[in-house]
């Protein structure tokens, strides 16, 4: 089943077409049929595109036309011929549809509960993968149970969930929002606010302008640059965080398991409180008035450059480390 872009569309088709299908690597030896269905929806600046699948994994970059174009994968895993393959889609919720100037992509097989509460990959027939071009000024709302979730690039904010793959986001201008149960997260840019959350990976985000919400349970936290205030954490892992500029409520980073590492300018002021039950207390290029404890004690509190909001720094297991940039 395939139904073509309207004529006018060959440049996007084609890049569409060039995308590496992101469910390729996890299809089983044992799937015979696939197919493949395509809508295009023109659209005006400043939409939304809304995806839910189970089981597939979710793609969305950005074209130059006031259009989203939309290209569905569907996997059969239970079916050897194209009649098997009609019985299971009378069985599939599929729609491909505008909503005002949204664009809606869903996928449901019959009997699922939502995407957080689906049978599993291994007992859906059908698996459907989406590949979605959208204009540069546009919104993402994606959901998949069991796939992996990238978005190039977007003007608008993008709010994404997978609880059993990745998410990899680049540069987005609006807020972000991405969490997952079994997956890493790697955000390139969030223009701003920033949350992310993971129960069984790492997280890394390159650069933040808005404030950030980071924690995991099972990895490492990593932020290379974030210019609002942060607060990170990790049961199980590292949190290193680079603090570009003077920020302006309280920050804290904290672990369970591993070390912990501030990053700061120079000149910015603050209320250190650092504490550690299993290490020390590393305080590097730092004019510290020290108020209480002992670094080698795993203890120190004191005001920088005449102090500020406060930067909490806890770990129960590893070191704290403070350094200047």
């Amino acid at each position: 089943m395939m139904t073509s872009l309207p004529g006018g569309r060959a440049a996007f088709k084609s890049a569409l077409f060039g995308f590496v299908a992101l469910g390729a690597a996890i299809v089983p030896a044992s799937a015979r049929i696939v197919r493949v269905v395509e809508e295009s929806f023109p659209v005006a600046p400043g939409g939304e595109v809304r995806v839910t699948t189970s089981g597939g994994d979710i793609r969305v970059t950005t074209g130059d036309e006031s259009v989203v174009h939309v290209r569905a994968r569907q996997v059969f895993r239970g079916a050897d011929t194209d009649a098997e393959a009609d019985e299971i889609l009378e069985k599939l919720e599929f729609v491909l549809e505008a909503a005002g100037n949204d664009v809606v992509a869903k996928a449901r097989y019959e009997g699922e509960r939502g995407v957080w509460g689906w049978f599993g990959s291994r007992g859906n027939p059908v698996q459907v993968s989406f590949e979605v071009v959208v204009p540069a000024d546009y919104r993402a709302n994606l959901a998949t149970s069991g796939g992996d979730i990238i978005v190039t690039a977007l003007d608008g904010s993008a709010e994404v969930r997978t609880s059993g793959g990745d998410i990899r986001l680049g540069d987005i201008n609006g807020e972000v929002k991405a969490s997952t149960s079994g997956g890493d997260i790697v955000i390139e840019r969030g223009g701003g606010r920033v949350s992310a959350s993971t129960s069984g990976g790492d997280i890394k985000i390159v650069e933040a302008a808005g404030d950030v919400r980071a924690s995991t349970s099972g990895g490492d936290v990593r932020v290379e640059r974030v210019t609002g205030n942060i607060n990170a954490s990790t049961s199980g892992g590292d949190v290193y965080a680079r603090i570009a500029g003077q920020f302006t409520e309280d920050i804290s980073l904290g672990t369970s398991g591993g070390d912990v590492t501030a990053v700061i300018d120079e000149d910015i002021g603050l209320d250190l409180d650092a504490s550690t039950s299993g290490g020390e207390v590393s305080a590097q290029g730092l004019t510290i008035r020290i108020d209480s404890g002992n670094p080698k004690r795993g203890k120190l509190r004191g005001e920088v450059n005449g102090g500020g909001p406060q930067l909490r720094l806890r770990s129960s297991g590893g070191d704290i480390q403070i350094r200047i940039s």
